[in-house]
C-alpha cells in the first residue's frame, strides 16, 4: 500500500460518488488507490496471505474461520458481533468460497455468523477444498 494510505482511501472517497458508494457496499474498492501495482500483483495471485500461515501456525488464526476485520467494521456486524468474535479469524471461509469481493459486505457478516452458527469438521474441510478452486480460478477478485 501507499503512505498515508487512511487520508489516501479519505481523499478518494470525498472526490468520488461511485466509490463512496463501493466503499459503503463493499467495503473495498475496485480500483483501490492505496494498493500500488505490486500489491495488486500479489492481491490478484493470492501471495499476499501467506504471512497468514504464520500466524495460524502460532495458533492465532484458523486455516478456516471468519475472515479478520478492521475495529472500524465492527458496526456493521451489528448483533452478529459475538457471532464474529467466538471464533479465531481465518485464513479462508465462507465468504471467501461463495463470491468474495463480488458480495455485498452484509452477505459477509451474513456468511461469518452463519459458519459460526453451523461450524463443523465437515464444513471447515468442504471450505478449503473450495478455497483452492476459487483460489486457481481468480474467482471472486
Amino acid at each position: 500500500m501507499v503512505k498515508n494510505s487512511a487520508v489516501t482511501l479519505d481523499e478518494y472517497l470525498e472526490k468520488n460518488e461511485f466509490a463512496r458508494q463501493e466503499w459503503r457496499e463493499f467495503q473495498k474498492l475496485k480500483n483501490d488507490p492505496r494498493i500500488t501495482p505490486f500489491g495488486r500483483f500479489i492481491r490478484r495471485f493470492g501471495i499476499d496471505e501467506f504471512p497468514q500461515l504464520l500466524n495460524v501456525l502460532r495458533g492465532d488464526m484458523s486455516l478456516v474461520g471468519p475472515r479478520p476485520c478492521m475495529e472500524r467494521q465492527r458496526t456493521l456486524y451489528a448483533n452478529g458481533w459475538s457471532h464474529y468474535c467466538a471464533m479465531r479469524p481465518g485464513m479462508t471461509g465462507l465468504w471467501q468460497v461463495s463470491g468474495r469481493n463480488l458480495l455485498p459486505y452484509s452477505k459477509r457478516v451474513e456468511l461469518d455468523v452463519n459458519y459460526v452458527t453451523n461450524w463443523s469438521l465437515w464444513l471447515d474441510l468442504k471450505i478449503l477444498l473450495r478455497t483452492f478452486r476459487v483460489v486457481l480460478r481468480g474467482d471472486g477478485c
